[in-house]
C-alpha cells in the first residue's frame, strides 16, 4: 500500500497549493543524486512525486481526501510514469530547468578533453634496464587547418541566429506537473553561440580531427606488468578552451623462459647432476646482466636456494635492486653406462648413515617441503 501522500510531502491536510509547492520542491533537492547518494534515492523522488501529482490536483485532493487511493483507482488515476524522461536527472531538469537550483552548463562551459588508454608490451630486461618505446594511438586533436574555431580560413564567424548567440535553447516538456520550460543547449552551434558562415572543409565546422599520433614513452626502471604510466595532457581535446584529457600506458612484461619475478626478486632454477650437488663446486647461471658463476656447497639438497644478492629488478621507487634467488634442481642420472653404474654401486656399498645424516627431524623436513 502506498504511503500517505501529506505524510510523503510532509505537510498538513489543510496546506495550501503554495505550502506543497514548496514542501515538493524541497524534498526532491534533497533527493537529487548530486546531494543524495543512497541507493533509494530515485524511488523516494517517485514516490514524492506521485503524492504531488495528487494533492498538486484539486479534483484528486478532494478525491483522496475522501476516499483514499482506491477511490483514486476506481477513478481512473495511474501512477505517473517517468519513463519518457529518460533519467532521473532530466526529471530534475524538466522540474527546475538546467540552469536553476542545481546549476547547469551554460554557453561555452569550459569540459575537460576525456582520457586515452594505450598498452605496450616489453621484455623483462627492458623492464629492468628501462626503455622509450614510441606508441601509436588515435586522439582528438585542434583541427590544424582552422586552428580550433570551425572556420574556413580567411572566413567570419557569426552569431548564432538559433539562439541568439546564447548557446542555449528554452524547450517545452510536458510533465507530471504540467507543463514546464527546460534549458537545452542548441542543436545548431552545439552550445558554443557562434558558428563558422563557411564550415572549415578539413573538419567540417567541427573545430577538431581525430589524428594518429604517435610518442615515446619513458618507461622507468623496474615496472612491473600490468602497472600503468600517465601522461598528461596527451589525451583527446577539450571543448570550449578546457583542459584536454590524459595518456595511460598499460605495460605489459612479456614472460622470460629464465626467470620468474616474485617482487622485486627474480627466481630461477639451476640443473645440478646428483654427484655434483655432493661433492660440490661452481656453476654458470644466467642474470640480466649477464652470466656469473656461483657456489654450490658440497651435500646440498634438491630444493636448496642460493642467493645472489643484486641481481634482481630494480627497485620502481626506492634505490637499488631486490636478489636473484637459484632454485636448486638435484637431477638423478639417468642411462648409465657400464662404467658408470659400477661407479655408483661402488659408492652405494660405501654410504653408511653417517654420510645421510641431518640435523632436521622428519617433521621439519615435512614443514620444509610445503613451504610456498
Amino acid at each position: 500500500m502506498p504511503r500517505d501522500p501529506y505524510e510523503v510531502l510532509g505537510v498538513s491536510r489543510d496546506a495550501d497549493d503554495s505550502e506543497i509547492k514548496k514542501a515538493f520542491r524541497r524534498l526532491a533537492r534533497q533527493l537529487h543524486p548530486d546531494v543524495n547518494s543512497a541507493e533509494t534515492a530515485e524511488e523516494d523522488f517517485k514516490e514524492a512525486a506521485e503524492a504531488y501529482e495528487i494533492l498538486s490536483d484539486p479534483e484528486r485532493k478532494a478525491t483522496y481526501d475522501r476516499y483514499g487511493f482506491e477511490g483514486l483507482r476506481s477513478g481512473g488515476y495511474a501512477p505517473p510514469d517517468f519513463s519518457g524522461f529518460g533519467s532521473l536527472g532530466d526529471i530534475f531538469d524538466a522540474f527546475f530547468g538546467a540552469s536553476g537550483a542545481f546549476g547547469g552548463s551554460g554557453r561555452g562551459m569550459a569540459v575537460q578533453g576525456g582520457d586515452v588508454a594505450v598498452a605496450v608490451e616489453l621484455s623483462l630486461e627492458d623492464a629492468a634496464h628501462g626503455a622509450s618505446p614510441e606508441v601509436a594511438f588515435d586522439a582528438i586533436g585542434r583541427c590544424a587547418r582552422c586552428h580550433g574555431n570551425g572556420a574556413e580560413p580567411g572566413t567570419p564567424i557569426e552569431t548564432c541566429s538559433r539562439c541568439d548567440g546564447q548557446g542555449r535553447l528554452q524547450a517545452v516538456t510536458r510533465t507530471p506537473f504540467g507543463q514546464v520550460v527546460r534549458t537545452v543547449e542548441c542543436d545548431v552551434c552545439g552550445g558554443d553561440g557562434r558558428v563558422a558562415r563557411e564550415p572549415c572543409r578539413e573538419c567540417r565546422g567541427r573545430g577538431r580531427r581525430v589524428t594518429r599520433q604517435t610518442l615515446r614513452v619513458d618507461v622507468p626502471t623496474g615496472i612491473a606488468d600490468g602497472q600503468r604510466i600517465r601522461l598528461a595532457g596527451r589525451g583527446h581535446e577539450g571543448d570550449f578552451g578546457g583542459p584536454p584529457g590524459d595518456l595511460y600506458v598499460q605495460v605489459r612484461v612479456r614472460p622470460d623462459e629464465r626467470f620468474v619475478r616474485d617482487g622485486d626478486d627474480l627466481v630461477t632454477a639451476l640443473d645440478v647432476a646428483a654427484p655434483m650437488a655432493a661433492l660440490g663446486g661452481r656453476f654458470t647461471v644466467a642474470t640480466l646482466d649477464g652470466d656469473r658463476e656461483i657456489e654450490v656447497e658440497a651435500g646440498t639438497q634438491p630444493g636448496e636456494v642460493v642467493v645472489v644478492g643484486g641481481q634482481g629488478m630494480p627497485r620502481l621507487r626506492g634505490r637499488g635492486r631486490g636478489d636473484l634467488r637459484v632454485v636448486i634442481n638435484v637431477v638423478i642420472p639417468r642411462r648409465l653406462s657400464r662404467d658408470q653404474r659400477l661407479l655408483l654401486e661402488a659408492l652405494a656399498d660405501s654410504i653408511t648413515d653417517e654420510n645421510l645424516g641431518t640435523d632436521e627431524s622428519v617433521f621439519a623436513k615435512l614443514k620444509r617441503s610445503f613451504r610456498p
